[in-house]
């Protein structure tokens, strides 16, 4: 069973560092100013800071296994946030990396 609190985290931590580099993004790229830079400084910070909540203490764990919810997440935020359509092998990757992250986080392990 995947631990609901775990899953929930890594998606936190998505929307926080996701949309903090989205909101760089908009302030630098498409030219709406320091507010958003400023707002998306924040939202990296609170993404630091919600990955050191997940249950497993290990940082290289966490940090590997969420660089695939990242892929995934940086996907669909285009989707819905800037009208990207992935193509399959987009999707594909992005499985395999949710895959990924299924095996690093929640593998049975031995002792």
């Amino acid at each position: 069973m995947l631990p609901v609190k775990s899953v929930l985290l890594f998606i936190l931590a998505a929307l926080f560092e996701i949309g903090g580099a989205w909101l760089v993004w908009q302030g630098v790229r498409e030219h709406r100013g320091l507010l958003w830079v400023g707002a998306g400084v924040i939202a990296l910070g609170l993404y630091g800071f919600v990955a050191t909540l997940q249950p497993n203490a290990d940082f290289g764990r966490i940090l590997a296994a969420y660089g695939g919810v990242f892929v995934a997440g940086s996907l669909a935020w285009g989707m819905v946030m800037d009208g990207y359509r992935p193509d399959r092998l987009d999707i594909v990757g992005a499985l395999i990396c949710l895959v990924g992250v299924a095996v690093i986080m929640y593998a049975p392990r031995g002792a």
